[in-house]
């Protein structure tokens, strides 16, 4: 989509949407290993991204899984103009004329690694990550993701300029991107679910339907990495999370919705912790 005449009807090709770049093969990477992947730098490689209402997409329509009576929204494509030295995006109505710069924060939208017994469409987010459209996976954070088969076989993508919490009407300030990653293999320790650290925060994803489950597996995820890597035990750490966590919806609109429990750094005990050092370290060399 160039243009705001190019409807999705008329330049999708259903199922096959949200192309990736990959499988990558990570050399070493085994089975019960977990991959690190540190998001060094993600810009717009293009002055323009896109947007739009598509039929039966987006948490405030009829869907495939949640019929009605009611007709699917109007298609709309909205252009938006890229000032990658302002990091800007322009809004622009389609039936005013009003407008206004809005800052960027670019993410990847599907970061995968090759899920355990079975295939799943680029649109699915779920354990081994996919199209979780956090708002996380952004320049400067560590992704972790447990690796499944030989290779970890990583696959990336799905550019996002800008998008709010929920990704809405289901479809980001999406385009292309320069993405650069620096990737670590941590060995023989695995983590079921993606979690992501970033210098502020503890961050556990859970994708799930419905809502409150994908919240009640970010959670639980959480409170067992707390408990396990700073010598708490599951109550204490259940209690202490229960006060001061953030959890942020990143999707209501893909195939599984999308949850990431935050906890600050700061409020947990200074030990050594595999994957807090393992982003410390990636960062450290981003930096340099």
């Amino acid at each position: 989509m160039n243009t705001p005449s190019d409807l999705p009807s008329k330049v999708l090709n259903f199922p096959y949407v949200n192309p990736l770049t990959g499988p990558f093969y990570v050399n070493g990477a085994e089975p019960g290993d977990t991959l690190a992947i540190h998001f060094a730098e993600i810009a717009p490689s293009r002055d323009i991204g896109v947007s739009a209402t598509i039929p039966f997409v987006g948490a405030l329509t009829s869907t495939g899984s949640t019929p009605s009576l009611q007709q699917p929204l109007e298609e709309r494509v909205w252009i938006y103009d890229i000032d990658q030295n302002k990091r800007t995006a322009t809004f622009r109505a389609n039936d005013s004329s009003f407008s206004i710069e809005l800052p960027i924060r670019p993410f990847l939208g599907t970061v995968g690694v090759a899920p355990l017994q079975e295939s799943k469409s680029s649109r699915v987010p779920d354990a081994h990550g996919g199209n979780m459209d956090t708002l996380q996976t952004c320049a400067g954070n560590t992704l972790f993701l447990g690796v499944n088969v030989d290779g970890a076989l990583l696959s990336v993508g799905d550019g996002h300029f800008l998008q709010g919490h929920g990704e809405l009407c289901g479809v980001a300030i999406e385009g292309a991107t320069k993405t650069t990653l620096v990737i670590d293999l941590i060995k023989k320790k695995y983590c079921s679910w993606p979690r992501i650290v970033s210098d502020e925060f503890l961050m556990s994803v859970g994708s799930s339907k419905p809502l409150e489950d994908a919240y009640k597996i970010a959670f639980s995820e959480l409170v067992k990495w707390v408990s396990q890597s700073f010598s708490l035990s599951i109550m204490d750490s259940y209690q202490l999370i229960s006060q001061i966590n953030e959890a942020e919806i990143s999707n209501v609109v893909d195939p599984n919705y999308t949850v990431v429990g935050k906890v600050a750094r700061r409020y947990l005990p200074s030990i050594s912790e595999v994957f807090c050092n393992s982003h410390d370290k990636l960062r450290a060399m981003d930096r340099s």
